[in-house]
């Protein structure tokens, strides 16, 4: 069994951690970051959206331990650790840093035989693939694929549907939106931003903003012709995507919801697509593991071909679930 290492530990990082403890699956083998680890455990143990940990969390300088298990904690403030003579095979990266080619490969030159990106490539040249679990991430190849990106909770939440929706019933073109919630990208105050629309204050606004998850489809799709945007709106977390597609046959919304009800219970598929069948609100689905979670009374057919679906995720812990199995998968794989 191969391990792995967490470098970031902010909102990302330690939902991973989480993740890893609600889905019963392997710690990581040593985290890193540039804060003190004491209140890094804090925050881990004690978390606003999510609440207290399940189990005690201690730390010192160079550990943090959650019970009885002990994660070394490398503080990378001057320097990136010797990632292989602290046994580590993969990093997954939650810096936000690794989205380039040459922030990524500062990984590989200290050891690590791979790094998971968790966020979309800058470029297509930035990473070696993009893989998301229950779509492609079969066909990682550890001779070539040594940067990888997982892409973002709107690409995983949308993936699963387009692939039914391209599979079986082919798409012409389309369009998706999501609301999503605001992020540290932002401010919590009115503040002169880079992006112009971040500089109003997160909790107070709703802020239209851009969406990576139509690129980071094509790279998976490239004959695909879907774009998007995102609308950052004032919840912790929890988000929905509506995806407007024109498809090549005609559809129907029982068969439609018929196919995302199988699909939900497919053997692949169980852990990372849902659906819900009554009327819900976005509370709902805080702490879903499931990053992909179809809200079947909203599906609609206009015309036979115009298709609309609306899926729910947490764009935090759908995502970070994700994110530990893909790096369990990855550094099992590299090592062999």
């Amino acid at each position: 069994m191969g391990n792995f290492a967490i470098h970031g530990f902010g909102r990302i990082g330690r939902a991973t951690v989480r993740a890893a403890m609600r889905l019963n699956l392997q710690f990581p083998t040593g985290i890193s970051d540039i804060k003190d680890a004491n209140i890094l455990a804090t925050l881990l143990f004690t978390d606003t959206n999510y609440g207290l940990f399940p189990s005690a969390i201690t730390a010192d300088a160079s550990s943090i331990n959650i019970g009885s298990h002990r994660i070394s904690y490398f503080d990378v403030s001057r320097e990136l650790p010797r990632w292989d003579e602290e046994g580590v095979d993969v990093v997954v990266d939650c810096t936000s840093h690794a989205t380039t080619r040459a922030g990524a490969e500062k990984h590989l030159e200290r050891g690590a035989k791979a790094v998971l990106v968790s966020a979309p490539p800058r470029s297509p040249q930035d990473a070696d693939a993009i893989l998301l679990r229950g779509i492609n991430l079969e066909t990682f190849n550890p001779t070539t694929d040594r940067i990888i990106s997982m892409a973002s909770c709107t690409t995983n939440a949308l993936a699963p549907v387009v692939k039914i929706l391209e599979e079986q019933w082919g798409i012409d073109y389309g369009v998706f939106a999501t609301v999503h919630a605001y992020t540290s990208t932002q401010s919590l105050t009115d503040q002169p931003m880079r992006d112009r629309r971040d500089s109003w204050a997160a909790a107070e606004n709703i802020i239209p903003s851009t969406s990576g998850a139509a690129k980071a489809l094509k790279f998976i799709w490239p004959e695909l012709n879907i774009t998007g945007k995102a609308y950052r709106v004032p919840v912790r977390t929890g988000s929905i995507v509506e995806l407007d597609v024109i498809t090549k046959k005609p559809a129907r919304v029982d068969d439609l919801n018929e196919t995302f009800i199988t699909m939900s219970r497919d053997a692949d598929w169980t852990s990372i697509f849902s659906v819900l069948q009554e009327e819900f609100a976005s509370s709902r689905i805080v702490g879903e593991t499931h990053s992909s979670i179809v809200d079947l009374p909203l599906t609609t057919v206009v015309n036979g071909n115009f298709v609309s679906v609306a899926i729910w995720y947490d764009n935090e812990m759908g995502y970070a679930s994700r994110l530990v199995e893909t790096a369990q998968y990855i550094a099992d794989n590299v090592t062999k």
